[in-house]
């Protein structure tokens, strides 16, 4: 499956997801990552999947479903398939829905990459450092990949695309919100000068056990410093698209293999379904396990919990 959702997005309303890569394929390997450690750090483009499976999915789930954007975001890094470009303009040619596509941004260097983006509507590279040092600690991006010239990237991008450009910055406590780390990726999002700034935190469980979410005072450093700030410290509510699962099991270990559910969302996908005591089963199966981050509890398909 290619596509999934539409999920509930606090950025882009009902977002249709698209991944046209294969799973934990990335240039980076976030402390922070939903998706757990990279298993394959790459920075080579590939034709990964069909083109045009990728492609018939995207009109069928779009033709059943209420959807507000086609986000091209990947179960790791987007920008990483040769395809890109060629779907995103089928979607603007064919599909009367606006497309976004959510990146790192590390691959904005290359010219082919940003000409793949130039038809999307909204793009939004994630910007998390400022400095060569914060990068490499949070962001753990493979070794060809050079900080300056991820920089620049973004730059040409920006001057390039005549679309909106939302950077996205997640703060990591002791990581990039000391005044140092903040004041050096402000000059960053500066000399970019995108459309928006959103600043997130890690809602969901990461990569890593030991990130944490900035305390309220350090959200707010943030906010004076990169200005013109957008914040998105909270859960994301409303329904998942359900329309192409069979039963309660195949959506909630789905979904959560892309966008980590809190058990309340779990137990709700049950209940549509009028399927009671999937969760329990699923849990006694151990094909679900509970993971507890931020005195929240949610449920991750087990394959997908890393150890150590």
């Amino acid at each position: 499956m290619y596509t999934y959702g539409p999920v509930p997005s606090r950025r882009l309303g009902r977002s249709l997801g698209v991944s046209p890569i294969p799973p934990k394929t990335c240039s980076y390997s976030c402390v922070y990552c939903q998706l757990g450690r990279t298993d394959r750090l790459t920075c080579e483009r590939e034709s990964f999947f069909p083109r045009e499976d990728i492609f018939i999915e995207i009109v069928d789930r779009a033709a059943s479903s209420e959807v507000d954007f086609i986000t091209f975001v990947g179960d790791g890094e987007p920008t990483l398939s040769a395809d890109l470009g060629w779907l995103i303009r089928m979607c603007k040619n064919h599909i009367s829905k606006p497309t976004a596509v959510i990146t790192n941004g590390s691959l904005l260097h290359r010219q082919d990459v940003r000409t793949d983006l130039l038809s999307a509507d909204v793009v939004l590279p994630t910007l998390d450092a400022g400095s060569e040092e914060v990068f490499k600690r949070i962001n753990r991006p493979h070794g060809r990949i050079d900080f300056d010239a991820m920089i620049q990237g973004q730059k040409d991008f920006r001057r390039e695309f005549n679309g909106q450009m939302w950077t996205e910055v997640m703060l990591v406590h002791g990581l990039n919100d000391t005044e140092e780390a903040l004041r050096d990726i402000g000059s960053a999002v500066g000399s970019i000068n995108p459309d928006r700034i959103y600043i997130t935190t890690p809602i969901r469980p990461p990569a890593e056990s030991w990130v944490k979410p900035p305390p309220p005072d350090g959200i707010i450093r943030a906010q004076e410093i990169l200005k013109r700030t957008f914040t998105i410290a909270e859960d994301e509510s409303g329904e998942f698209g359900l329309e192409s699962f069979t039963d309660a099991g195949e959506a909630i270990l789905e979904i959560g293999s892309r966008h980590p559910l809190r058990e309340e969302q779990a137990v709700e996908i049950e209940r549509l379904f009028s399927q009671p005591g999937t969760v329990k089963r699923l849990m006694q199966e151990r094909e679900l396990v509970r993971i507890q981050h931020r005195k929240i509890d949610y449920l991750l398909p087990a394959r997908f919990v890393r150890s150590g």
